[in-house]
């Protein structure tokens, strides 16, 4: 029993021994080449460390190559987008000056029968007794503005036929500008205080309003011009014209809520109005004149000096002041 047990001991050792023994020639042999292998390892990292560094230059290259790529993109958008905006501008521009385009916007309001235009000249000459709901207002400004132009032309027959003097040009600027500015000053200044009164009445609407308007002025200035009398100024004045304006009002209050409101919008387009025919028959000959004499210079012959007998009294105060200046020097 002990003998094997201690042969076994012994022979553990020695088992054991020749292990460790084959261990060590292995572990020599492994180290010989491990070295060898360290001696890899260390170009392996060495060219690791090249590649690594190429490979971050080649990055760093191809990120300034990005960056200048995305200027490049950026540069590229910007143009297209400022080419754009350009066309897009220049086609609005074209479209607000091109004429088929204003046609086809402005087609609605000149949309019209003659008889129709006819018979809205006739309706304003007429009041309306209804008041108590809104009265109905031709959203057109054919009619108006065939009216503005006429009153234009009956300007100018009346400057002709009176005794102005027309030198060196033409009214019909003159005549253009006091018509179309009455038509589009006043019903923009009507509709600023609509808008203020309350009243339910849009800008096209009020234009058509006062352009019909001025078919009362038409016909009293067109037969005054021709007949002058005061007395049949007057009267047509005050029949014509006061009927065209109670038109005017009368509509205008079916469309107004308030008795102030009414009274401050009625009574301002009516005023407006009515002076208006007495500045065209009285005042705008003489306007016209001063206005031809302040552009061109009244025919006067050029200024030239006349010799003046000097009275006695100023003679002898010229004498005495003479004198006093001489005792005082």
């Amino acid at each position: 029993g002990p003998g094997p047990a201690g042969a076994d001991t012994v022979s553990a050792p020695a088992q054991g021994g020749g292990s460790a023994v084959i261990d060590m020639e292995n572990m020599d042999d492994t180290s010989g080449s491990s070295f060898e292998d360290m001696g890899e390892m260390h170009q392996r990292m060495k060219e690791e460390e090249e590649e690594e560094a190429e490979g971050e230059a080649g990055a760093g290259e191809e990120e300034d190559g990005e960056f200048l790529g995305m200027k490049g993109l950026r540069g590229q958008l910007g143009r297209q987008v400022a080419d754009q905006m350009w066309q897009v501008g220049k086609r609005q521009a074209s479209r607000a000056f091109s004429l088929y385009a204003n046609i086809d916007i402005l087609r609605p309001y000149f949309d019209v029968e003659p008889v129709q235009v006819r018979a809205r000249l006739l309706e304003s000459m007429i009041p309306v007794k209804m008041i108590n709901f809104p009265q109905k207002i031709a959203g057109e400004l054919y009619g108006p503005l065939m009216l503005v132009f006429t009153l234009v032309a009956i300007l100018l027959h009346g400057m002709k036929t009176s005794d102005t003097i027309i030198r060196e040009g033409t009214l019909m600027g003159t005549a253009i500008g006091t018509c179309f500015g009455y038509w589009l000053g006043v019903s923009s200044f009507m509709y600023f205080l609509a808008y203020l009164c309350n009243a339910q009445i849009t800008m096209v609407q009020m234009l058509s309003l006062l352009g019909y308007g001025l078919f009362g002025h038409c016909i009293t200035l067109l037969v005054t011009y021709n007949i002058h009398f005061h007395s049949l100024f007057y009267i047509f004045w005050l029949v014509v014209g006061g009927l065209s304006t109670l038109r005017m009002v009368a509509v205008l209050v079916s469309r107004t809520v308030g008795h102030t409101q009414r009274l401050i919008l009625c009574g301002t387009l009516a005023a407006l109005h009515m002076l208006f025919l007495l500045y065209l028959h009285f005042a705008y000959h003489k306007v016209v004149e001063g206005i031809l004499d302040t552009l061109e210079g009244p025919n006067m012959p050029p200024f030239q000096r006349v010799a003046r007998d000097i009275p006695v009294v100023s003679n002898a105060v010229l004498n005495t002041t003479a004198k006093a200046v001489a005792l005082t020097l």
